[in-house]
């Protein structure tokens, strides 16, 4: 049950921050890619600056945070 609800959290994460970005989603594959890269990233920020977050929630809000942050980079990756 831990993968296929770490898929879901993925996917709903990569699908918020699509939104966020730029208006859409990326498909099923894309906003689940981009919300567990979002997660890895935003857990990451989350332990530097001191932040805990816990359950299904929590894991949420940091790899949609996560999801943000990695899209805002690859924008300004590519304008540059």
């Amino acid at each position: 049950m831990g993968l296929i609800l770490w898929l879901i959290i993925g996917g709903l994460a990569g699908w918020i921050a699509g939104n966020v970005m730029r208006g859409g989603g990326f498909g099923i594959f894309g906003n689940i890619g981009v919300g567990i890269v979002g997660a890895v990233l935003g857990g990451l920020l989350f332990r530097l600056i001191g932040l805990a977050s816990t359950g299904v929630i929590g894991s949420l809000v940091t790899a949609t945070v996560g999801a943000i942050l990695l899209l805002w980079i690859v924008a300004k990756l590519r304008k540059s």
